[in-house]
């Protein structure tokens, strides 16, 4: 079972920013600069420490979470999904006027258990 998956129109972007960009991490924001968006960065970019959880990759790209965001949205279904508007972030797909969001939905009652009990 998956936490976060990405739909294909979003996919695309990613294969597209990997080619010109190489290794990639997406990040969930915490609100500070786009509300709380899914930002993508070259991974040299991005710092990381204890404090970020590991939710899955989508394709091939790790994407963290801050714990104490997770603490909230642990009981979510992520999809991360792309839409036209230029958000107020440093993300990767901005300058292609394109930005990412976030979809999400309750874990289902298997889901849930699967996550508990890792």
């Amino acid at each position: 079972m998956k936490r976060v998956e990405i739909t294909e129109k979003a996919s695309k972007i990613v294969k597209q920013l990997k080619t010109k960009h190489g290794a990639l991490i997406f990040h969930q924001s915490g609100g500070c600069c786009d509300g709380s968006a899914p930002m993508i960065f070259e991974k040299e970019d991005m710092y990381l420490d204890e404090s970020d959880v590991h939710l899955g990759d989508v394709e091939g790209v790790p994407f963290y979470m801050n714990q104490d965001q997770f603490n909230y949205w642990k009981h979510t279904h992520l999809t991360i999904d792309v839409t036209e508007g230029r958000g107020a972030s440093f993300s990767l797909e901005i300058p292609l006027g394109l930005r990412f969001l976030i979809h999400s939905r309750l874990l289902t009652k298997d889901e849930e258990a699967f996550f508990n009990s890792k």
